[in-house]
């Protein structure tokens, strides 16, 4: 465990979508020190890290003689970089976390794996507002997806308030990445997901087993990010007001407008830009307060979620969880989110 009289050294491997962010959120944490970064890349993926000036290992041994001769400094091996780290980050492609986590384990070292791994390679997963007590002290979590962190975001906003009885939900997939939309995805089609539930469902139940909800999932020909629809039984008859209470309540859910011309998922990523976040990124649940609708016990609403973004504070707050250095779920958050931004400039 580190010493809370220094940073908690964190080690990267994995420097694609998620773990590019990552490592940028890992060094805006005045806890936390980025100690090197491993990956198999020879191409203009490392140059902005080498450029930031992230140390920079090879995730395999046989790769780091083709990183030297793409004119990478390499300074060892992933194993090397474990050696001076307290925390790993995987942000490797999937299914290759769970390779890794066997070395992991051999060298005694905390682990964060990303959602593209199942549940039962770390026996626990994380959402901060969720299940962050649970992961105090284990040598490994699993961050969930983003389309399951968002799930779990709301419908535990909504479980803390009192309301919640069962969820239904209704996801529209972005089909890729967008620096990969020129290798794949699909155009002029929808594609469902070929069962029901979809596996966002039963993954968040992974992170809280008492969640009555089913999703259902349909790929889209678009790549900016994903949007929800849901439809959720509450405990009793409500107000509109009372459920918008519920979901401010968040400090990672971000209440947006129809009236204010944030008509489209498009513009939101705009205002991201706009409000200087890097990459555009949109950590919260962009959720629109003028569509939620309440009848009887019975309510409605729409959101949009950042697959890049979303788990990039859930990652920060599991690392102080799982070292321990910070055992209160809110205290967690509310530094990370003060690290990065996250709350402004939504309504409140």
């Amino acid at each position: 465990m580190a010493g809370h009289d220094r940073k908690t050294r964190v080690a990267l491997n994995g420097y694609g979508v998620i773990g590019k962010r990552v490592a940028d959120a890992v060094a805006c944490q005045d806890d936390m020190e980025l100690v090197g970064i491993a990956d198999i890349a020879t191409d203009w993926r490392l140059r902005t890290a080498a450029q930031k000036g992230f140390k920079l290992f090879a995730s395999l041994e046989s790769s780091i003689d083709a990183m030297c001769k793409a004119g990478f400094d390499i300074a060892g091996t992933l194993d090397t970089l474990l050696g001076g780290a307290d925390i790993v980050v995987d942000c490797t492609p999937k299914r290759i976390g769970a390779k890794n986590a066997e070395l992991y384990h051999k060298r005694d070292v905390k682990f964060i794996l990303q959602g593209g791994e199942k549940h039962e390679v770390t026996g626990h997963s994380f959402v901060a507002e969720a299940s962050y007590a649970g992961a105090l002290g284990r040598q490994s979590t699993r961050v969930v997806s983003c389309n399951t962190t968002s799930v779990v975001r709301t419908l535990t906003a909504l479980k803390h308030a009192g309301l919640l009885h069962r969820a239904r939900g209704t996801l529209l997939r972005r089909a890729t990445d967008p620096w990969e939309s020129h290798k794949g995805g699909i155009m002029n089609t929808l594609v469902p997901e070929d069962e029901i539930p979809s596996h966002q469902g039963p993954d968040a139940q992974s992170v809280d087993p008492e969640l009555d909800v089913v999703t259902m999932a349909v790929m889209v020909p678009e790549t900016l990010a994903h949007l929800h629809y849901w439809a959720v039984q509450l405990t009793r008859k409500a107000s509109k007001e009372e459920v918008i209470d519920a979901f401010r309540s968040s400090p990672r859910i971000g209440l947006i407008r129809m009236s204010d011309g944030l008509t489209a998922i498009n513009t939101v990523k705009e205002l991201m830009a706009d409000i200087g976040r890097p990459r555009d990124n949109l950590y919260e649940v962009a959720l629109w307060e003028d569509l939620v609708t309440v009848q009887g016990d019975e309510a409605f609403y729409a959101y949009m979620v950042d697959n890049q973004a979303i788990v990039i504070p859930e990652t920060i707050d599991a690392i102080r969880a799982l070292t321990g250095r910070e055992k209160n779920a809110n205290a967690s958050i509310a530094k990370t989110n003060a690290a990065l931004g996250i709350g402004a400039p939504f309504a409140r």
